[in-house]
């Protein structure tokens, strides 16, 4: 496996509705690093097109992706190391933040099936990003190959439990 204890940057990453920000404000504080939530990120213009039920697509990802790498960069050189909830879903995505945040990111993929997630987001309030899209972000999921520098894990872990694995298969 990838040395994962040298990555400072970590994207927590994965479909809608996956336990992307809950996971990562917690693996955040237990690693004594700084968080970010990626659609804090989004222009306006996004965050209007996915409350109306459509889909982002290239064009309307790579700013926002370029903004979450350098987001990560700066909150490493700030802070020594750094946590970013975000979907990530295909692995030019995740190319391009790495490439952005200009060090090794590591991607910890959210994984779980569409039943799972469906009834997760079917009791979710509150958030821009509709129901309605979670079929198009498994069609546009590519999840981590061996040539990254990834890790999958399963959601129905608990949250404790998902932070836990994640901090032992670093140290």
């Amino acid at each position: 496996m990838k040395d994962l204890q040298q990555a400072k940057a970590i994207v927590v990453m994965g479909v809608c509705g996956c336990g992307k920000s809950t996971v990562g404000i917690q693996l955040a504080e237990r690693l004594g690093m700084a968080f970010v939530d990626a659609d804090d990120l989004h222009p306006q213009s996004n965050i209007d097109k996915m409350s109306r039920a459509i889909p982002l697509n290239d064009d309307d990802r790579w700013p926002w992706l370029d903004i979450v790498g350098k987001t990560l960069a700066t909150e490493v050189a700030r802070s020594g190391g750094a946590v970013v909830a975000c979907s990530a879903l295909r692995q030019a995505y995740r190319d391009r933040i790495t490439a952005a945040a200009g060090e090794p990111v590591l991607f910890v993929h959210l994984a779980g099936s569409y039943e799972t997630i469906s009834d997760r987001l079917n009791q979710r309030g509150g958030h821009f990003m509709p129901p309605a899209l979670l079929k198009s972000q498994f069609e546009t999921l590519e999840t981590p190959n061996d040539g990254e520098l990834a890790l999958e894990i399963d959601i129905r872990l608990s949250i404790n439990e998902i932070v836990e694995q994640v901090v032992q298969l670093r140290t």
